[in-house]
């Protein structure tokens, strides 16, 4: 199953773990906000686990349609 990610930049507080953990799939932006580099969807189990990695729960997970 594949999924997608949203980041939520109302919550995103830029502490970096998602663009550690997937540097192919985030960035950060110029204020250190992650930033998705791909609108592509991801393997499901992938996106939870970069979700996961977030103190904020800023990241989404969404079934890919």
């Amino acid at each position: 199953m594949r999924a997608q990610l949203r980041i939520d930049l109302g919550l995103c507080q830029g502490h970096g773990r998602c663009y550690e953990i997937a540097p192919e799939l985030i960035d950060a932006d110029d204020e250190g906000l992650a930033v998705l580099t791909s609108d592509e969807p991801v393997e499901a189990g992938r996106a939870k686990e970069i979700a996961g990695c977030c103190p904020e729960f800023a990241i989404e997970v969404e079934e890919a349609r």
